[in-house]
């Protein structure tokens, strides 16, 4: 089973990847989002000349292939361009055993449960207890993440008060019952971490998401032995070495992986591995409706260590354009859950109109794109 081709279908926001193998095999994947284009040119020129003309069949072959042979160049582009080569071998492999990925790791839930998950801050704390509310009432959400204090912040809120005004507000209306998150997006110091920190737990809040800027993590060790709130993080990084250390000397309680910036499934397993022996759950980070939700939702269904919920943007249309219409089918939330379908593979169909609309570069074996 060698591969034979790697296309790529991209826009500014997301980037697909349809791989084919010399037995007719075809897997679908996707790149990280945001500055997609740029991703494909490093997985033309620098994951695909090594992958055509390998097997497909040990993915963790090709992994580390890749990253040896482009030991120069460990940022984050390759391992965005590496997540698509990574998903569609996975697609490739359920479909030739007709499982879900899922299940090729071990699950089959029918749904697992979901937090609904806000990604703005412009949103004044009234307008957002409103529509969780209003979601909690629709879908049955009974968890909820909501933004805290103002990205990469130096301690600085959004506006003056807005964080403790939206986590009154948002407990106020939801009710003691209500299960709540937060994301600092590392706005804080350790000190001021620990001050809302205090805060959070004093409204009941259960899990304080990146306190303090993710690269010092010894300022989020602080935060996480102080407090008794759930500390969480680890969705910026993709080096085994960052993530051995996060793990081995807990710098948080939950580590928070996202499968695209980690380079594919195969990584992501890896890293729920290391913090399984150390008992610490993983709570996939997925930031939009794109395909990493997608890959999330199998992985979190099937490894031994989950997190209680898989976050699940509440950002439609109006918000994130580009998650239309990508492939089908679409999400579905009932009760709080989302379903996952047990079909081979990833179980959708990639939308043709969509891909009509994207700008299409293909390599070959033997061939630049």
């Amino acid at each position: 089973m060698k591969i034979v081709s790697i296309e790529t279908f991209t826009n500014e926001y997301v980037g697909l990847v349809r791989l084919r193998t010399d037995e007719g095999d075809e897997g679908w994947g996707q790149t990280s989002t945001y500055n997609s284009e740029i991703t494909a040119q490093v997985l033309h020129l620098q994951v695909a000349p090594h992958v055509l003309g390998m097997s497909g069949r040990d993915i963790s072959e090709v992994n580390r292939e890749v990253l040896e042979r482009e030991h120069k160049f460990p940022g984050t582009y390759l391992y965005r361009a590496l997540s698509g080569v990574d998903t569609a071998l996975w697609d490739i492999k359920g479909k030739r055993a007709k499982k879900s990925v899922c299940q090729l790791i071990g699950g089959s839930p029918s749904s697992i449960p979901v937090y609904a998950s806000s990604m703005q801050r412009e949103i004044s704390p009234e307008a957002e207890a409103q529509r969780l509310l209003e979601l909690k009432e629709k879908h049955g959400y009974n968890a909820f993440k909501f933004r805290i204090g103002k990205e990469c912040g130096h301690d600085e809120d959004q506006w003056p008060g807005r964080t403790e005004s939206v986590v009154k507000e948002v407990r106020k209306v939801l009710g003691d019952k209500a299960t709540l998150l937060v994301d600092a997006n590392s706005a804080y110091t350790p000190k001021k971490a620990i001050e809302v920190g205090h805060m959070l737990q004093d409204y009941g809040v259960s899990h304080f998401e990146e306190p303090c800027p993710y690269w010092k993590p010894d300022w989020t060790s602080e935060v996480s032995d102080a407090l008794d709130i759930d500390v969480s993080g680890g969705e910026q990084d993709n080096d085994m070495r960052v993530w051995r250390h996060m793990i081995d000397t807990g710098v948080v309680d939950i580590i928070q992986p996202d499968v695209c910036y980690l380079g594919g499934i195969t990584r992501t397993l890896e890293v729920a591995k290391m913090a399984e022996k150390k008992k610490i759950p993983v709570t996939l980070h997925a930031a939009n409706l794109s395909l990493v939700t997608l890959f999330s939702a199998h992985i979190m269904g099937s490894i031994k260590n989950p997190g209680k919920y898989l976050e699940f943007s509440i950002e439609g249309l109006d918000y994130y354009p580009w998650q239309d219409n990508i492939f089908t089918p679409d999400f579905k939330i009932a009760k709080g859950n989302l379903e996952i379908s047990h079909k081979p593979g990833w179980g959708i169909e990639i939308n043709q109109d969509w891909l009509s609309c994207s700008k299409h570069q293909v390599s070959f074996a033997g061939s630049r794109f």
